[in-house]
């Protein structure tokens, strides 16, 4: 008997989500539902948090017969989907016994895995509640260059708006680096600040976060002064946001 079943077509787009949880997350706790495919997690650290939305019509086949919570080890859960192809149907599937997810893939052979569930509850987990300086929408290769730049003289690097510029800098022992991009830009889609604002952020991880993405994939970024970093992005009809501490001590 099959308790669940997800078909989704699109199997780059799904090993993207995959991918993109498993970049800050090692055990997390999806939740199947009749409104689709969700995901709410902290890094061990706690400096990070990652909130997921597949909602039920990404999927072509989508049957649950009630809600359940799926606890995976993620980094596993990535290796197998790293083996998906790209015309690859993705078909996940829990029995009644509800210990595995068996997750296939049908192209043009026929393979399969299967992944035991682990318990990883860690109770419910709000989003922030900041009101939020600045929102600009832009390319994601705007930042992900920025990264590299900052990268050859500092851990740390500081987003910040003034003036109808968005800035990126870093500085440290070796040096100082800073990127300046007017709101008008055409890497800029959106532009928009109640005042001033800048945040210090641990470098590495806004690495991770941006891996998937291609540099001319769109990126929502909210920011507050010294308070948590808000990133956003669509993969497919899926929605994937992060939340990132900030480090206090901007000069």
């Amino acid at each position: 008997m099959i308790y669940i079943r997800l078909v989704f077509e699109n199997a780059n787009a799904f090993r993207k989500n995959i991918e993109a949880i498993a970049a800050l997350i090692d055990e997390a706790e999806f939740i199947v539902s009749e409104k689709g495919l969700t995901l709410k997690a902290t890094d061990p650290s706690q400096i990070a948090m990652v909130d997921f939305e597949m909602p039920k019509n990404s999927f072509k086949e989508f049957q649950v017969d009630k809600e359940l919570k799926l606890g995976a080890d993620m980094d596993y859960f990535r290796q197998i989907m790293s083996r998906a192809k790209a015309d690859d149907v993705i078909v996940l599937e829990i029995g009644a016994d509800k210990a595995a997810l068996s997750i296939k893939f049908l192209g043009k052979s026929s393979r399969s895995f299967s992944m035991p569930l682990i318990d990883v509850s860690k109770g419910q987990i709000p989003n922030p509640k900041i009101e939020f300086e600045a929102e600009l929408s832009l390319k994601a290769g705007l930042i992900q260059d920025s990264l590299k730049d900052a990268e050859i003289l500092s851990a740390h690097i500081i987003f910040g708006v003034r003036n109808g510029i968005f800035y990126v800098s870093a500085n440290s022992s070796r040096g100082t680096f800073a990127h300046e991009v007017q709101k008008n830009d055409s890497s800029i889609k959106k532009f928009e600040a109640t005042k001033d604002c800048k945040a210090m952020f641990p470098l590495d991880y806004l690495k991770n976060m941006l891996k998937v993405l291609s540099s001319e994939d769109e990126l929502k970024l909210f920011l507050k002064s010294d308070a948590p970093l808000k990133l956003e992005f669509m993969n497919e009809k899926a929605r994937i946001t992060y939340y990132l501490a900030p480090r206090i001590d901007v000069e």
